[in-house]
């Protein structure tokens, strides 16, 4: 009779823990599937643009980008601030800041200025947008050849810039740096018209870049010259 009873507690107590174990895993995965669902922390992701539009007049350079951005978890991301750098050229001084948020890819007289602005990216949703990047007195000038750019951002949950996108830019496909306009960003093979017009175009405007320099030192030494001849004047 012992036997029997010892038997029947023991099945007892297994169907107990086992009934214990589905439990305790099926909370679980309800918990891990609501937090994955609801409440995950996801990342921004975006992808190297087709084309972009370039203009690079005396020493100001003016880039902009059609960006899709796509947040990966569920939680909104908030997008503070966006910003664009050369970073294996060591002429390039300063960053290219986050000037304007235009509603089209191909500039235009009529485009109305809008200014850059936060903005939120729903939980696994994704967002186009053209963003135009400058910086007067970068230390750089394009020349026809593929630069690596990156894209850094701020975001409301991250302290500091976090890397966004590393890509290609083709700046051998500009022809003509001192218009705006838009290039693709594809790896073309320039016919030889093309490569010379290019390479003409860069050489005038570095030569206009150099005799800014060299006017303005001039003009700089000239109105030293006078300051002192003004002062033996005086005394």
């Amino acid at each position: 009779m012992l036997p029997l009873m010892a038997a029947a507690a023991q099945n007892a107590s297994s169907s107990l823990s086992a009934a214990s174990i589905v439990s305790v895993s099926a909370l679980v995965f309800t918990v891990a599937s609501f937090w994955w669902l609801n409440a995950r922390q996801g990342r921004l992701e975006t992808w190297e643009p087709h084309s972009f539009a370039a203009i690079c007049h005396g020493s100001m350079v003016r880039l902009r980008l059609p960006l899709v951005l796509h947040n990966t978890g569920a939680k909104p991301i908030v997008v503070q601030d966006l910003r664009l750098s050369f970073p294996d050229e060591p002429a390039s001084h300063l960053p290219l800041l986050w000037t304007s948020s235009p509603s089209r890819l191909q500039p235009g007289p009529d485009e109305e200025p809008k200014s850059p602005a936060g903005f939120v990216v729903a939980g696994r949703e994704a967002k186009q947008l053209f963003i135009e990047f400058e910086a007067p007195f970068t230390g750089l000038v394009p020349e026809t050849r593929d630069y690596k750019v990156r894209i850094q951002v701020r975001v409301g949950h991250r302290k500091g810039w976090r890397p966004l996108l590393t890509f290609t830019l083709r700046t051998t496909n500009i022809t003509y740096p001192d218009r705006y306009i838009v290039y693709n960003n594809v790896p073309l093979e320039l016919t030889k018209e093309d490569k010379r017009k290019a390479d003409a175009a860069i050489l005038e405007l570095l030569e206009g870049q150099e005799k800014g320099a060299s006017t303005k030192g001039e003009t700089q030494r000239r109105d030293s010259s006078n300051d002192e001849g003004e002062a033996g004047t005086d005394l």
